[in-house]
């Protein structure tokens, strides 16, 4: 049985940027299938039983896939694709360096100019691969984020 694991980003300042691990599965799991980064969902297909976010609107944000792998914006379809970037999404794009003199051991971390590696990232399309999605409040609904998720399962992270 296919799911996924939707992180919600409360953006209201009041509640102090928290986000919420919730499960998506069976038919809201097919609803988002072939969603992409940007597109805005409604937050009916978020969560399950009475920790659905009806009235609430979602942008996708990002994700990851089986493996880790994250979603790039700038990468059409869903399937994995081996890139050359710099530092950027998915890339922190630095070099460590280990020092070893004696009992004093130092490991240094520096971001040279231009380098650049080719790393593997997965498109922009949200496809059976994917486990994560990341996912930004646009237009809250009725109730708070706090109050619906507090009942159960829904993990409050900082």
């Amino acid at each position: 049985m296919a799911e996924f694991i939707a992180v919600v980003n409360d953006t209201n300042p009041k509640n102090g940027g928290k986000s919420y691990a919730l499960k998506i599965t069976g038919n809201n799991h097919a609803q988002l299938l072939g969603k992409r980064i940007g597109d805005v969902v409604d937050g009916i297909f978020v969560g399950e039983g009475e920790q659905t976010l009806s009235g609430y609107k979602l942008e996708i944000t990002g994700g990851s896939d089986k493996t880790g792998t994250p979603l790039r914006r700038d990468l059409e379809g869903g399937s994995r694709q081996s890139i050359l970037v710099t530092q950027s999404t998915g890339y922190k794009g630095q070099v460590v360096v280990h020092k070893k003199k004696g009992a004093d051991k130092k490991r240094f971390r520096y971001k040279p100019d231009g380098l650049r590696r080719r790393r593997n990232f997965r498109g922009n399309t949200i496809t059976q691969d994917t486990r994560q999605i990341n996912l930004k409040v646009v237009e809250a609904g009725n109730k708070d984020l706090a109050t619906i998720l507090s009942a159960g399962d829904g993990e409050a992270t900082e």
